[in-house]
């Protein structure tokens, strides 16, 4: 508990699985959380019941496409506890399908989430935690990350590009900023949701049998957190026991 107690952690895609988890694990153990998402009635929801518990939250829109909007959270989170110790990049969108289906749209869509909101979020921390000279970004990739899976190219692209981003900002900057990619295997969550490619639904609906619950992917997040500030945990994958992704 001592190495989250009093961090102040911003997390994006914060309404709903892995997100809302970490929000809840995190401000159990005594982090100062702030919640980013488009859905704020679920944000305000989870807020209460975090302060209920004798949480401490804060909450703020937020669309990660949108840079000024990212940047606005980053200065919001600043502006509520005077820092930002982490940033925990998890906002992500999966609507699979074949490649031959044409979907763009949806392809657009996961690049500009996937990939730009990842950006996005690290264009905005940077500033903040070079004056600060320190900080941690978490971003959260897939095992769909180091291998594509039928039906699932642009989304595994997207993946590769998150641990290639956070290498990057290793390389970079990592005197100044702790870096750590979490690759989730099947997990509890809202992505299969977004899923219009009915050949692609069928397919998550069978794969998704038995999944790790999103509480097990907070558990990552806060185990990168809480090392000492010379230790930095780079990278994680994630599965539930015995599935095969």
């Amino acid at each position: 508990m001592s190495g989250l107690k009093g961090k102040v952690v911003l997390i994006t895609g914060a309404s709903s699985g892995i997100g809302e988890a970490t929000a809840r694990w995190l401000a159990e153990r005594g982090a100062q959380v702030v919640l980013g998402a488009r859905r704020t009635d679920r944000l305000e929801k989870l807020a209460e019941e975090i302060r209920n518990a004798g949480g401490t939250v804060a909450y703020h829109s937020l669309d990660v496409t949108d840079l000024e909007q990212m940047q606005a959270i980053v200065q919001f989170t600043v502006n509520q506890f005077g820092r930002l110790d982490a940033l925990v990049n998890n906002a992500g969108v999966m609507p699979l399908s074949s490649l031959d289906a044409l979907k763009v749209e949806e392809w657009n869509r996961m690049i500009d989430v996937n990939i730009r909101g990842v950006l996005h979020g690290i264009g905005a921390a940077i500033p903040v935690m070079k004056e600060q000279n320190f900080g941690h970004i978490i971003n959260v990739s897939s095992v769909g990350g180091y291998i594509v899976f039928p039906k699932s190219a642009v989304y595994c692209a997207t993946k590769f590009a998150v641990r290639a981003i956070t290498e990057g900002l290793r390389q970079e900057m990592g005197a100044i900023i702790r870096t750590t990619v979490i690759s989730p295997g099947v997990t509890e969550s809202e992505l299969a949701d977004t899923i219009t490619d009915e050949s692609a639904r069928e397919m998550m609906e069978s794969f998704r049998d038995n999944p790790l619950p999103a509480s097990g992917i907070a558990r990552a997040i806060a185990y990168a957190l809480e090392q000492p500030a010379e230790v930095d945990v780079n990278e994680l994958i994630v599965r539930a026991m015995g599935h095969p992704a």
